[in-house]
C-alpha cells in the first residue's frame, strides 16, 4: 500500500464511477443555478442534462471559488495519516489554486513531517482526466509521489482539447469573446475553434462558418496532433448534444481508421456552465500543444 494519497478535483470531469473504482478522492467544485448551490458530482446524479435544459431556457449558472477552509476540510484528514499528491486543474482558469496553496501551507505547519505536492496540470475537464488516469496507473504500480508528479509535469502539455460551442453568448460571459463578436458571430453562424494552450488557457485559435465545418476542423486538428491513435480512445465531450457527438465519432473514425476508439461523454456541470449546451470537444493525448 502506498504511503501517500492520490487526489484531484471535479473540474477534471473524472467520472464518479471511475473515481470510486480507483479509490481517488475528489474535491467537489460548487456552482449556483437559480439561487441554489450544487457541487459537481461528475455524473452521479445526472444533473448535467438538467443544467443544459435550463440554460437553453435562459438560466445563467454561476461558478465560484472553493474557499481555503473547504480545502482544509478535504486535506487535513488525509495529511493526519499520509502524504498527499493533488492534481489540480489549470491555474490559468481560476484563482482557486491560491486557496489550495494557502491550505497546503497551513497544513504543513500542523503536520511538518508530511509531504504535500500540488501539481498544476495546465488542463481542465477530460484532458486533466487523461493525465489523472495515466498518473494513477503509476501510483497503483507503487511509483513514488515525486516520480508521479514529475511525469504529470513533463507530459501535461500533451493533453489536448479541441472544441467548438453552439452559442457564443456563454463565451462572452466568460470573457473569451467580446459582446460585439458574440452578436455578429451568432447572426452569421460563426463557430469558434478553441484549444488548451501551452500556458494552460482556453483560447480561440480560429473561426469557421457553420457547425459542420467546425466539426471537420476539429477532426483535422485531432489528426494533426494525436500520437499512437491505435493505442488510445478519443473522448468526445458534449453539452447534451449526443447526436452531434456520434456524428463527430463517425467523422473521427473515418479520418483516422487506426484509432482505437472514440467515446461520447457528457461535460460536467461546472465546465458546462462556462461553455453551454451544444459544446463539442475532442480530448486525447498527442504531441505538445501547438499554441
Amino acid at each position: 500500500m502506498q504511503n501517500y494519497v492520490f487526489m484531484t478535483d471535479s473540474d477534471s470531469d473524472l467520472p464518479f464511477d471511475i473515481a470510486e473504482q480507483r479509490n481517488i478522492p475528489v474535491v467537489r467544485m460548487p456552482y449556483m443555478l437559480d439561487g441554489v448551490e450544487y457541487f459537481d458530482d461528475n455524473g452521479r446524479t445526472g444533473r448535467e442534462k438538467e443544467l443544459f435544459d435550463r440554460m437553453r431556457k435562459g438560466a445563467t449558472p454561476v461558478t465560484s471559488l472553493l474557499p481555503t477552509a473547504a480545502y482544509l476540510e478535504y486535506f487535513e484528514p488525509i495529511l493526519a495519516e499520509k502524504d498527499l499528491l493533488f492534481l489540480a486543474f489549470s491555474s490559468q482558469m481560476s484563482a482557486t489554486i491560491n486557496n489550495i496553496f494557502e491550505a497546503r501551507e497551513e497544513l504543513l505547519k500542523r503536520y511538518p513531517e508530511r509531504k504535500f505536492i500540488v501539481v498544476d496540470t495546465l488542463s481542465i475537464s477530460y484532458p486533466q482526466t487523461l493525465l489523472i488516469l495515466r498518473a494513477h496507473d503509476m501510483y497503483m504500480k507503487g511509483e513514488p509521489m515525486e516520480a508521479v508528479a514529475d511525469w504529470v509535469t513533463n507530459n501535461r502539455l500533451r493533453a489536448h482539447a479541441w472544441l467548438t460551442v453552439d452559442d457564443l453568448v456563454y463565451l462572452k460571459r466568460g470573457g473569451r469573446v467580446s459582446a460585439t463578436s458574440a452578436i455578429f458571430g451568432s447572426m452569421l453562424d460563426i463557430k469558434p475553434i478553441l484549444t488548451l494552450t501551452k500556458a494552460g488557457k482556453l483560447e480561440a485559435v480560429g473561426k469557421v462558418q457553420g457547425r459542420k465545418k467546425a466539426l471537420r476542423t476539429i477532426v483535422d486538428r485531432v489528426a494533426e496532433n494525436i500520437e499512437k491513435p491505435e493505442e488510445q480512445e478519443v473522448i468526445i465531450l458534449h453539452g447534451d448534444a449526443e447526436e452531434d457527438a456520434l456524428l463527430l465519432k463517425d467523422m473521427l473514425t473515418a479520418r483516422i481508421p487506426e484509432l482505437a476508439g472514440a467515446r461520447p461523454h457528457m461535460i460536467g456541470a461546472v465546465i458546462g456552465s462556462h461553455c453551454g449546451p451544444g459544446t463539442l470537444s475532442c480530448c486525447f493525448m498527442g504531441r505538445e500543444r501547438p499554441v
